[in-house]
């Protein structure tokens, strides 16, 4: 099963005899609650769910976006109608971030069968896809978390990681060169990290560049069958959405899911700044 689907083929599969669950993530980092967003018009049938509450566990010295428990995270997929032996597609507003941290839960604990709306919202409504403003009530779901399906790094091995493999820092250039640094304690990337911004992933319209296109950009950037990868970002949202153009390019990576919020909130790890991996690195 491929990791996205485009507008029209969801609208085949929510025709044919097994629809999948659809799960609405829509998000802004920093913006309002976009629970009122959904009530207004959304995929008929989707269940909303909330990135910061339902997706994260509180903020604090895990990270702005922990991980959720796993089974605080379970109730939230059963009460959405998820079930173990059935398809579930997620999506978000367009920028894909939020639906990819829903995908990347779901397939870490163990569920087989989800996708990413590719394009999102933005896509459905440009393919005269239908909305609704009614909220539905699906029966409970039976999906049990399982953790440990999908690649999880802590900061040491993030760190051992930038040094004998590939770590991805998808943060926007100038955070990763510590220009600025509007959110966490300290600009800068984690020693031996590389640049690789989530945006040069899609194209204009949000969706996924082709998978022969992402892996000649991962190519690029040091990818290979014979080197492991890891991904990290702000808090841990973004990176999920390299993850998953990781995946759709045929290439397995694990996610730091603390990410730069949690590494920098540690003083005594190193931080480098600069264009280079190595940058110039200086003690925090």
């Amino acid at each position: 099963m491929t990791a996205i689907l485009s507008a029209s083929a969801l609208m085949t599969e929510l025709a044919g005899p097994r629809p999948p669950v659809l799960l609405d993530v829509r998000w802004q980092l920093g913006g309002p609650d976009q629970r009122p967003a959904y009530e207004a018009g959304h995929l008929p049938g989707a269940v909303y769910v909330d990135l910061d509450r339902e997706l994260a566990g509180p903020p604090g010295s895990g990270g702005r976006h922990p991980l959720p428990d796993p089974e605080a995270f379970g109730a939230v997929m059963r009460r959405a109608g998820v079930r173990a032996d059935e398809p579930v597609v997620v999506y978000d507003g367009g920028q894909g971030w939020a639906a990819a941290r829903a995908w990347w839960l779901l397939r870490w604990t163990g569920h087989t069968a989800v996708r990413v709306l590719d394009g999102g919202l933005a896509a459905w409504t440009a393919a005269d896809g239908p909305v609704s403003a009614d909220t539905p009530t699906p029966a409970e779901g039976d999906f049990k978390p399982n953790p440990g399906a999908l690649g999880l790094l802590d900061a040491d091995e993030a760190a051992d990681l930038a040094r004998t493999g590939l770590l991805l820092d998808a943060r926007a250039g100038e955070r990763y060169r510590g220009e600025v640094e509007p959110i966490d304690p300290v600009g800068g990337h984690i020693p031996g990290a590389v640049s690789a911004p989530t945006t040069e992933n899609v194209d204009a319209d949000g969706r996924f560049l082709p998978a022969e296109r992402l892996r000649d950009r991962f190519a690029a950037l040091g990818a290979s069958e014979e080197t492991p990868v890891g991904v990290y970002c702000g808090s841990g949202v973004s990176g999920a959405h390299e993850v998953l153009a990781l995946e759709v390019a045929g290439i397995p990576a694990a996610l730091y899911a603390g990410s730069w919020s949690h590494w920098s909130s540690d003083p005594s790890r190193p931080v480098a700044t600069g264009p280079n991996p190595d940058g110039s690195p200086r003690e925090a």
